[in-house]
């Protein structure tokens, strides 16, 4: 009867070494992707809802002389936060935006970054492009507590990218602003996303940004796969 129990409460014990080394090796995903073997880091894939970057003279002009963000949450990636701070974004024909949330920390030039529906509601057509490319976009006017700026250009639709590491770089093979494919696998959306944009920095967690729209129409929420895919080259032979 004892060598029984000693051997039951072996096969137990076992079992349960099972079980914790598999929950530990999961540790390392996240809700919309992980590290496979060979792989340096998790793939994340975020929803970058609309927000405002400014500058800090726009910030004191917006909330008051000596006025600074003050962090509310800290983003994905390591020194960037959403502010407490939000503001008014007013189209060309006084159509508003209300409430829509300051990222910091601070920048040399200020910048809204809009979904497309977005775009339609305020009555600007918003080019797509990477975030800080801003020459000849539409501007608008922000309404803030203390004050107004007029914004003479920076509203963008956010071109989708993927924020990359040397070492997620030299994984996947790509440079600094090549194009890459997003392949996510959701209920009855699965899809290939093109034309990703790769954006290199040091110190950079590997991470996709999607705008609300984007996210919406493959229903990444329910996403059971995300995969980034590099653009190879066309294999056909012109005759």
């Amino acid at each position: 009867m004892t060598a029984a129990a000693s051997i039951q409460r072996q096969d137990v014990e076992r079992i349960v070494r099972q079980v914790l080394e598999s929950q530990m090796s999961g540790k390392s995903s996240s809700s919309n992707g992980s590290a496979p073997d060979g792989k340096p880091n998790p793939l994340v894939v975020n929803i970058s809802a609309r927000h405002i970057h400014l500058t800090e003279e726009h910030v004191e002009i917006l909330f008051g002389a000596g006025a600074t963000l003050t962090p509310m949450k800290d983003l994905y990636q390591d020194g960037y936060y959403a502010a407490e701070e939000t503001l008014s974004v007013i189209g060309p024909r006084r159509r508003v935006l209300n409430n829509v949330r300051i990222l910091g920390p601070c920048r040399p030039d200020s910048q809204v970054e809009l979904a497309f529906t977005d775009g339609i509601s305020l009555g600007i057509d918003l080019p797509v492009r990477i975030s800080g490319d801003i020459q000849g976009t539409a501007g608008c006017i922000l309404m803030g507590p203390k004050g107004v700026v007029e914004l003479k250009q920076g509203v963008i639709r956010a071109m989708r990218h993927v924020h990359m590491g040397p070492e997620d770089l030299a994984y996947y093979g790509v440079k600094d602003k090549d194009m890459m494919q997003l392949r996510v696998e959701s209920p009855g959306c699965t899809t290939v996303l093109e034309d990703v944009a790769v954006r290199a920095g040091k110190g950079i967690k590997l991470e996709v940004h999607l705008d609300t729209d984007e996210g919406n129409c493959i229903n990444l929420d329910a996403a059971s796969k995300v995969e980034l895919l590099k653009v190879e080259p066309c294999a056909c032979h012109s005759h």
